[in-house]
């Protein structure tokens, strides 16, 4: 009996021979392209995959010749020659090495990525001016700007069969991927880029063409390295360039194929995550080999890396079996590979000049403002060379950097008929802005009141003693100075390491009414709380700056600084606090969204959801799903229930929003959210049968079914993955989001489009206290439970909630209340239900029934425990 093969290496030999077919044509072409000998690239490719991949860092990355430093190596070729650029390779290699030990990979992330960015499009704007010299069936110039100049005679004069080859080769490269039929689907699983160099040389060779064509000569033949020769400075700058260059495209690409496997595969298929200083080691020794046999420079490549993990590679044995499949080839094809003409291999090695040029990366940098570095690298590269281009672009990056740290603008205007005066200061306060601080202040009456408002994150030495002495003098003269932070917060003092001031909540309220971190007597009349009643705001340098005059604050206490709740007296409420909120949008929020909410408003709103929630004011939606404008159709109510259709003091606002959401909208899902504490479901649990009908009593009854699934013992019980309800309120919270969903289904818009199949429902629960969101599985666990699962970080829930979907009928006995808890949950809620309904509290049966499940059962003893 034949041993059979493990299907982890059967994936990966799989993904090695696409990255093979993939491989092959470009290491022969960024070989022509750098004007070395088509051999090595060739040898990069195998030295690459087996060496970098079996030492390197990133196990799915794939490393072979660089593209990033094809500009690099050809310049280094025409000024020193081929043999010492292979010194040069082997001499970076060191280096790299050297920079492992050190563990300084993290260090080259540093570089600003718009820097990163230029310089590859640099790169492959000067790689595709140079092959498009070939591709027309001429001969690349020196330099970028040789070849922009010689371009014109050489689109006046091209020479038709190179052309021709190479639009059959570009044709076939870009529609390989539409080709129809069922003999379509059967070649697309060839790369696009082994197909189009095959059908250029199949007609290169059938219609007889008389082209430049690949020549490997005898590998007895193969050109190996020698001493450096030429200038040390200019062998240093060689050498440190390509270890620069190298270095950032092969910590990137591995920090890229990363992003790529987290996003694509579920977490028990990843590998681990890239070891960036192991990957620098990797590389070093790579390029130390490949430059020792004649090869190209070595670094990792992002269009290798993401076809191996995309052929489903699971180890690092795809990249070294790739790099096998490469040594073989240059030994057995040599004959096969000399039919290739040249134009071809231009054709394919220009269009990922076009690709690293492209302008998919405008629309980040131009979000963060960084396009002046990106077109300033870019023109640098193109023009000055690629060390040259960095250096510049680095150059340009930094001074943008310091000009926003030392960009501040300070206003000042004067409210209330000119009794104050605010200042605003938005922006770093340095040194550099003192002398624009200073002469605002001075502008302030001696007798004035003065409120300063501090919109950044760090004040330095200078500026935080110019106010501090400004204050001193103004609250000597008669004064009164409120300095505080973007919501009206009060500055803390420097050097302080406020570890008890909670600001989780800061980057999305303005208002921070609910951090409350202190005992109920500390709030009455705290003097380290300002006037404008909101809570501390930490910088990283100011000062304890003083109210009034009349109420000098005292010496700052020596441990650390607590955040506090302001008292009744103090804290701003009703329409100031609202005012407040809706400044700080339109100043920090409106100018980013504008665009967005214009679009909406132009073409209306497509929300993909219903969102159906409590009213709570703990709940946001938007926070906790992490939507935004026109994402969701929210409908709020008090305990997030959906009354029936025709039920009795039914309300037709829920109903109406349905119908709407369903039949105009369209939208694909409904999703029902409870979340825990919910004070409508304790409502329903203590409730008094005799109390007076209000509004929110006759409100509340939609909730019944709830409380009477809860008790009933022909319905599955609900709970959370992992663990058991934490008391009767957690218990019919999650109860209640079950029930509403079938109170869904009978509206009949839900129930029309459930049957076409074009509706979703979901049911979600979200502790507040644990800020842990569970969405509900399809279907029960081993105890006949609906279970709700755990929302992780990135997780992707639909695999895991797809295993759990195993229907049951929900007619089965109920054998979940054998455990203490359940038998408690169920007295309560039957007593309740009874007492509401007007029907007599009726305990026994369900305890009797708990008891008899415990002992009939043969799961009721695993029901206490979380599973």
């Amino acid at each position: 009996m034949s041993p059979r093969i493990p299907p982890r290496f059967t994936a990966d030999l799989s993904a090695s021979v696409a990255v093979f077919l993939i491989a092959l044509p470009f290491s022969l072409g960024v070989a022509l392209a750098t004007g070395s000998p088509l051999q090595a690239g060739l040898v990069a490719a195998a030295v690459g995959g087996i060496i970098a991949g079996r030492l390197g860092g990133a196990p799915l990355q794939v490393s072979g010749p660089a593209g990033g430093l094809t500009v690099v190596t050809a310049g280094l070729i025409q000024h020193y020659g081929w043999r010492t650029t292979c010194a040069i390779t082997v001499l970076a290699g060191l280096c790299q090495l050297a920079l492992a030990l050190l563990r300084t990979a993290r260090s080259a992330l540093m570089v600003s990525p718009s820097v990163v960015h230029g310089m590859l499009a640099g790169v492959g704007v000067t790689i595709a001016l140079a092959q498009l010299h070939i591709v027309l069936g001429g001969t690349p110039q020196s330099s970028a700007v040789a070849n922009i100049q010689g371009l014109p005679a050489q689109l006046a004069a091209p020479h038709p069969a190179a052309l021709a080859v190479s639009a059959l080769t570009l044709t076939v490269l870009f529609g390989w991927t539409r080709l129809p039929g069922r003999a379509g689907r059967a070649l697309r699983k060839v790369p696009a880029a082994l197909g189009a160099v095959a059908a250029a040389t199949a007609f290169a060779a059938f219609a007889g063409l008389s082209l430049p064509r690949v020549d490997l000569p005898s590998w007895r033949d193969h050109v190996l390295p020698a001493l450096p020769e030429g200038p040390v400075l200019g062998i240093l700058a060689a050498v440190l360039t390509v270890t620069l260059v190298g270095s950032v495209e092969s910590l990137l690409s591995a920090v890229a194929t990363d992003k790529l496997i987290a996003s694509s595969r579920v977490t028990g298929d990843r590998p681990p995550r890239a070891d960036l200083d192991r990957e620098l080691r990797g590389q070093g020794v790579a390029n130390i080999v490949s430059g020792a046999l004649g090869g190209l420079p070595v670094a990792g490549g992002a269009t290798r890396s993401v076809a191996n993990v995309k052929s489903g590679a699971v180890s690092r044995r795809s990249s070294m079996l790739h790099g096998l499949w490469v040594l073989l080839a240059a030994g057995l094809l040599v004959p096969v590979l000399d039919l290739i003409p040249l134009a071809a291999l231009a054709a394919l090695v220009m269009t990922v000049g076009v690709q690293m040029a492209g302008i998919r990366h405008l629309r980040s940098v131009s979000r963060h403002r960084e396009i002046i570095v990106y077109l300033t690298t870019l023109t640098a590269v193109v023009l000055g060379g690629v060390l040259e281009g960095v250096a510049i672009g680095v150059a340009v990056a930094v001074a943008i950097a310091l000009h926003r740290l030392a960009r501040t603008r300070i206003t000042m205007e004067v409210q209330d008929d000119g009794r104050v005066h605010r200042v605003w200061a938005r922006g770093q306060l340095t040194f550099l802005a003192v002398p624009r601080l200073s002469r605002v202040l001075g502008q302030i009456p001696q007798h004035g009141h003065a409120v300063i408002e501090l919109d950044g994150s760090f004040i330095d030495h200078a500026a935080y003693e110019t106010l501090q002495d400004w204050q001193d003098s103004h609250l000597a003269h008669g004064g009164s100075v409120e300095v505080t932070g973007r919501s009206g917060a009060r500055i803390g003092e420097p050097g302080r390491t406020q570890r008890g001031a909670h600001h989780c909540c800061r980057p999305w309220t303005p208002w921070q009414n609910h951090c409350d971190h202190r005992a109920p007597e500390d709030h009455a009349e705290d003097p380290s709380t300002n006037r404008s009643g909101d809570l501390p705001v930490e910088l990283s340098e100011a000062a304890p700056f003083a109210g009034p005059p009349a109420q000098a604050a005292p010496p700052a206490p020596a441990g650390p600084v607590r955040a506090v709740r302001p008292g009744p007296a103090q804290r701003r409420r009703g329409a100031g606090q609202l005012a407040s909120g809706i400044g700080a949008f339109q100043r920090d929020t409106a100018p980013h969204v504008r665009d967005e909410l214009a679009r909406l408003a132009r073409e209306g709103q497509r929300p993909s959801q219903l969102f159906l929630t409590c009213a709570d004011s703990r709940l946001v939606t938007s926070m906790i799903t992490a939507s935004g404008p026109g994402d969701l159709f929210t409908v709020r109510n008090v305990g997030n229930l959906v009354p029936l259709p025709g039920a009795e003091a039914t309300d037709d606002s829920v109903a109406a929003a349905i119908e709407y959401a369903v039949d105009v909208l369209m939208v694909d899902s409904i999703t029902v959210c409870g979340h825990s504490g919910c004070g409508a479901m304790q409502a329903l649990l203590t409730a008094s049968p005799g109390a007076p009908m209000t509004p929110l009593r006759r409100w509340l009854r939609h909730g019944l079914p709830s409380l009477e699934r809860m008790a009933s013992r022909h319905h599955a019980w609900v709970r959370i993955s992992g663990r058991l309800p934490a008391d009767a309120v957690e218990q019919l919270c999650l109860t209640n989001v079950v029930q509403q969903l079938e109170h869904l289904r009978a509206h009949d818009s839900v129930a029309r489009r459930l049957a076409e199949g074009t509706l979703e429902l979901h049911g979600m629960y979200f502790h507040v206290g644990e800020a842990q969101a569970y969405l509900l599985s399809q279907g029960e666990d081993f105890f006949d439970c609906r279970v709700f699962d755990s929302v992780l970080p990135d997780a992707r829930t639909d695999a895991r909630t797809d295993a759990r979907a195993n229907p049951r009928p929900d007619t089965r006995p109920d054998t979940r209340l054998g455990s203490m808890a359940g038998t408690r949950l169920s007295t309560r809620a039957g007593f309740r239900l009874g007492s509401m309904l007007g029907a007599k509290p009726n305990t026994g049966p369900d305890t009797q029934g708990a008891k008899a499940a415990k002992q009939d059962s043969p799961a009721s003893p695993r029901a206490a425990t979380p599973v």
